[in-house]
């Protein structure tokens, strides 16, 4: 068998097993229900929020959680910030509202965001009232530009969520919030701002679309895993993970959340996921800082590699459980290699196509062009169907010919999930561990768009 007859081979493959994943996550992502709501005042509520130089967005953000949410309290974390955010935060303090800083400074700061959780996790346990139920306390994870559904709490007390006391964490849906700014670059010209729009736009279908679509169907493999932003944990089940000593339930890895959720499950809690609430946070309009957010997320789904072994060994995870752990984590990797399998027919393709024609002619003849439309076909249509399907459950106010546009976008949206694996495989290759913070934009004025923040860098 030569190298090209492998690759075909291995692209049919691995085209078949993705189109059949497809399927069964949108069966399921079709038939989910609304989940209902349960008695908030059964549980005490606290939000975590990580900050660093977070000035833009961190004042508006408390004055939302007091207005929504005016009984939990919140803890926000300075992690050694530079400019005004700390001020921010004391302001609110000063007004008698149930606001705590948790401050940290280096050489201690800016170790990663599992270190600033686990500061708040300590400040949180510190402050507690003696004999509090940890099984009623639950901490809600929540990003300086979140903002969670007002309704968020009663769902989370429902009997699918923290109700159920088998639960240890829940993560609900995430949207964009920022999806319909109509000028997202005033200072851009028409072209740039359709296409900022576009990348906003993708962003939220991908969340609301194929990563829901996934969390439905980890609830019935019990495989449910928790996001950085509206993800919450019971206390009770923090606890049961917690390192001890300095540390903290949280790691360090650049995918702490993925690994606290994994964490959970291998201590015997479930994770639960609802669409019912969910909480809205900036999409990107720039594709090198997605890029760069995306290879994290990437190379943080590799670091936690080892884990694979506790998955298989544990009897907390089914059959079906550990082959839906096992297609996440290994996804980066098979991406690495798909890139080879791909390119390896096409460069084929077009060197024959260059040099001998007439065989070239001949394949198309003789049921090529078929085999190559067919491949087509498909590889495009496992993606562009979250268009239609983002229309009929998330937009239906956008037009069926936008939801076919936005589909097709797509499926060129998640290409380049192959150039990041590669990126996030070649970084581990060379030992990096850093991670560029993402831009964050000021709340706009009516009718303005909003101004980026500037970027940092913190190292892990």
């Amino acid at each position: 068998m030569t190298l090209l007859d492998l690759s075909v081979s291995l692209s049919f493959v691995l085209g078949i097993g993705f189109l059949a994943y497809v399927t069964v996550i949108v069966r399921n992502f079709l038939r989910v229900r609304p989940d209902a709501p349960g008695d908030p005042d059964r549980f005490d509520w606290h939000f975590l929020i990580p900050c660093r130089d977070e000035e833009a967005v961190i004042g508006t953000t408390l004055d939302y959680l007091a207005e929504h949410f005016p009984r939990a309290r919140v803890w926000v974390v300075d992690d050694h910030c530079e400019d005004r955010t700390a001020e921010a935060v004391r302001a609110r303090a000063a007004e008698g509202r149930p606001v705590h800083l948790v401050d940290r400074r280096l050489p201690r700061a800016r170790t990663g965001k599992g270190d600033a959780l686990n500061a708040a996790y300590r400040a949180l346990e510190a402050r507690l009232p003696e004999g509090a139920d940890a099984d009623r306390v639950v901490l809600i994870v929540l990003d300086a530009d979140g903002r969670p559904s007002p309704g968020m709490l009663d769902t989370f007390a429902g009997a699918s969520c923290f109700g159920d006391p088998a639960i240890g964490a829940v993560q609900v849906e995430v949207r964009m919030s920022n999806r319909d700014v109509a000028v997202p670059l005033p200072h851009r010209g028409r072209l740039a701002n359709r296409f900022a729009r576009l990348l906003a736009r993708l962003q939220d279908i991908e969340f609301r679309g194929p990563i829901s679509a996934i969390q439905i169907t980890r609830r019935l493999t019990r495989t449910v895993n928790v996001g950085g932003n509206g993800q919450a944990n019971r206390l009770s089940a923090l606890r049961s993970i917690d390192r001890g000593g300095s540390g903290g339930p949280w790691g360090r890895a650049l995918l702490e959340d993925f690994e606290l959720g994994l964490r959970m499950m291998l201590a015997g809690w479930r994770n639960g996921y609802t669409t019912t609430a969910w909480v809205d946070q900036e999409a990107l309009w720039n594709v090198r800082q997605l890029i760069t957010q995306r290879v994290r997320w990437a190379q943080g789904s590799m670091q936690c590699a080892p884990y694979l072994r506790r998955v298989w060994s544990s009897r907390e995870f089914t059959t079906a459980g550990f082959l839906e752990v096992l297609y996440f984590m290994v996804q980066p990797w098979l991406q690495v290699v798909g890139l080879v399998v791909y390119a390896v027919p096409i460069a084929a393709f077009g060197y024959n196509a260059v040099f001998y024609p007439e065989f070239v002619l001949a394949f198309l003849r003789q049921g090529g062009a078929v085999l190559i439309a067919l491949y087509l076909v498909v590889g495009v249509a496992e993606f562009a169907l979250w268009g239609p399907l983002y229309r009929r459950r998330s937009e239906p106010g956008i037009s069926r010919r936008a939801a076919l546009g936005y589909g097709l976008a797509l499926a060129v949206y998640a290409a380049t999930t192959y150039l990041v694996a590669v990126r996030a495989f070649w970084r581990i290759v060379r030992g990096k561990g850093s991670w560029q913070k993402t831009a964050r934009t000021a709340e706009p004025p009516p009718g303005q768009a909003p101004a980026p923040a500037a970027q940092e860098i913190a190292t892990v």
